[in-house]
């Protein structure tokens, strides 16, 4: 699943900077990141990662049955004191091969935005020697890790009838009382917490002058805000 054009490492790249295959550079997202940072960097290859990606996520809305959905709606509409719909042997079935579709493009739209974001944040304000394409590479690579999590954590979305559930900092705060605080801290995913630490690495592939910590740092108070802006609806 190799695409000839973004992924064809460059005539002029040093041989450790040259391109695995994707294959190789996925197991490098989990146990060689910074290695990954480095070839990404000089050799931006992002459209098979994001497609895998994409896939993995669109299998795991796959395998939660549509009634797991339907449950949720009912939930929602009994908390919003309306009558809960009814729904058809047809009607799931649509919710069985839409889920998936919407997955797959939402995932490798908003992974788009967000390397657009991150190009934006680092190039144009902090004024990081960086490319769109290098960013939405790593970013692409780095995904992979929350599309395997959650790929593991589908039998718990099954059994619990939340086909949201993750591994959050909610996790480690059981005691806090609902409210605000644990909507926030709900929405804070480990998973993309690891991730995100990834794409701060890559950052310093990408400009050598910006440090880990301040990479980190940035792209961690984006996570945050968006925990923030989640929390006030979960």
């Amino acid at each position: 699943m190799e695409d000839k054009t973004t992924d064809m490492p460059s005539a002029d790249a040093s041989e450790e900077a040259a391109l695995p295959p994707l294959w190789q550079r996925l197991l490098d997202a989990f146990f060689n990141p910074g290695k990954m940072g480095e070839y990404l960097a000089a050799n931006p290859a992002w459209f098979s990662a994001l497609l895998v990606v994409g896939v993995i996520i669109g299998f795991q809305f796959f395998l939660i049955p549509p009634e797991v959905f339907e449950a949720v709606q009912r939930e929602a509409a009994l908390e919003a004191g309306r009558e809960p719909p009814e729904m058809s042997e047809a009607a799931l079935g649509v919710i069985r091969l839409v889920t998936p579709i919407f997955a797959i493009i939402s995932t490798m739209l908003f992974t788009c935005i967000f390397a657009g974001i991150y190009t934006f944040v680092f190039a144009f304000i902090l004024g990081d020697e960086g490319k769109f394409k290098q960013y939405l590479s790593i970013l692409a690579h780095a995904s992979i890790i929350t599309a395997v999590v959650g790929l593991a954590m589908t039998p718990f979305r099954i059994s619990t009838s939340n086909p949201q559930l993750t591994v959050n900092m909610a996790s480690f705060f059981f005691f806090l009382e609902d409210g605000y605080l644990i909507g926030v801290l709900t929405a804070i995913d480990l998973s993309q917490v690891w991730a995100t630490l990834i794409v701060a690495m890559g950052a310093t592939k990408i400009d050598s002058q910006r440090s880990f910590g301040s990479a980190a740092g940035v792209l961690l108070g984006f996570v945050l805000v968006i925990a923030l802006i989640v929390g006030r609806f979960i």
